[in-house]
């Protein structure tokens, strides 16, 4: 068998703690962005929250989203470098000191878990954003665990080389000072000129994707994963025919039913469509980092509670049609369902809500998640 690789196989000079530190940086911070912006996601969605998620800016959420996605998507040449130049740390031999051979191998622990870690944040991120959902754990709620335990990895790490970073970042590039003996051979490309590529192929990464959130990029984002078409102009994740909703969603049976404290109140469409109508410019923005401007026209969900004298200050589960999928239930925040800005949607931009759209009507509230933005909705019952 052929002995394993050493030290001596990779000359290059680009394999350099220079290099690593300074991806690394750029790394860490795109890591962070996504860490911060997934706690906030992850925040938004759940039922308890112990500070209510604002309602406003209405654009909050769309911004957080669409630069937990960019983060995600600019740290993947990053990723790929930064292994590329630490590759051949793997086959420094071990010392034979008991406690420094302890110490080491617990680094390099450290180090798989967090190299794991981020290639499943990573991979399974990028999955996400084109809706392919190849396994059968919760991506929510393993994506929101695994990113903890990276994170935390990647302290642990930067603790550790801690002097080494600072000594690389402080001087120059080209500094040999910490190479290893053998990094010596000089290739086409220079330190610098290697750097500069990999920003270039992180702000490609972010610009080839990024239409999906600022409308204006959608033209060279040729690997957005919406392109903002679809009915009224507004990109859709679920279908009708996907929800099982095909046939109860325009059944002349429909009715929306508002409930409290046992009181129940049932109204058609029409009944909808005569009461007074509002209009609102929302964003819907979804966890896959997609987001389009809309008009939406429908009723005030606060006008709807106030017929079943319903008071101020209570939660609201909503109930959809749909017979598959998750969000069929939701619960609508009291700050939510008490904006004004929060409409039960008939309409948008201009058209009849569209049956992939949520027909006959869908909850469209300000800065929440498209998740949990119901569509076709046939039950609001407020909380006692």
């Amino acid at each position: 068998m052929p002995a394993p690789p050493t030290e001596a196989h990779f000359p290059s000079r680009l394999r350099s703690a220079a290099v690593a530190a300074r991806v690394g940086l750029w790394l860490g911070v795109c890591f962070g962005i996504a860490f911060l912006t997934g706690l906030i996601s992850h925040y938004a969605q759940n039922h308890s929250q112990p500070i209510p998620f604002p309602t406003s800016p209405v654009w909050g959420y769309r911004v957080t989203q669409g630069l937990h996605v960019a983060a995600g998507t600019a740290a993947v040449p990053l990723l790929l470098v930064k292994l590329w130049t630490v590759y051949p740390r793997l086959f420094i031999r071990p010392p034979r000191e008991a406690r420094k051979l302890a110490v080491e191998a617990l680094e390099r622990a450290s180090i798989g878990v967090l190299v794991a870690g981020a290639v499943f944040q990573l991979v399974t991120g990028l999955m996400n954003s084109s809706q392919w959902y190849p396994w059968g754990f919760s991506f929510r709620t393993t994506h929101y665990a695994v990113g903890w335990v990276t994170i935390g990895a990647m302290v642990v790490h930067v603790a550790v080389k801690l002097p080494i970073i600072r000594r690389a970042l402080t001087g120059d590039v080209e500094d040999t000072s910490q190479d290893r003996p053998t990094a010596t051979r000089h290739g086409v490309l220079t330190r610098r000129g290697l750097l500069r590529t990999t920003w270039g192929a992180a702000g490609v990464a972010v610009l080839a994707t990024a239409g999906s959130t600022v409308p204006f990029l959608r033209g060279v984002s040729i690997f957005g994963v919406r392109s903002g078409e679809g009915p009224a102009g507004v990109p859709i994740n679920r279908s009708a025919s996907a929800a099982g909703v095909t046939a109860s969603a325009v059944s002349s049976g429909f009715r929306l039913t508002l409930a409290y404290a046992g009181t129940e109140t049932e109204l058609t469409r029409q009944d909808l469509l005569d009461l007074p109508q509002a209009t609102e410019s929302l964003p819907i923005a979804c966890v896959e980092g997609w987001s389009a401007s809309a008009t939406w026209t429908g009723v005030r969900v606060r006008d709807l509670l106030d017929r079943i004298d319903a008071p101020r200050g209570r939660d609201v589960v909503v109930t959809s049609l749909q017979q598959r999928g998750a969000f069929g239930v939701t619960l609508l925040q009291s700050n939510f369902a008490d904006d004004d800005r929060t409409l039960l949607a008939l309409g948008l931009n201009g058209d009849t809500l569209a049956i992939d759209h949520g027909f006959p009507c869908r909850l469209i509230a300000p800065d929440r998640p498209g998740v949990l933005q119901t569509k076709w909705v046939t039950r609001l019952e407020v909380q006692a």
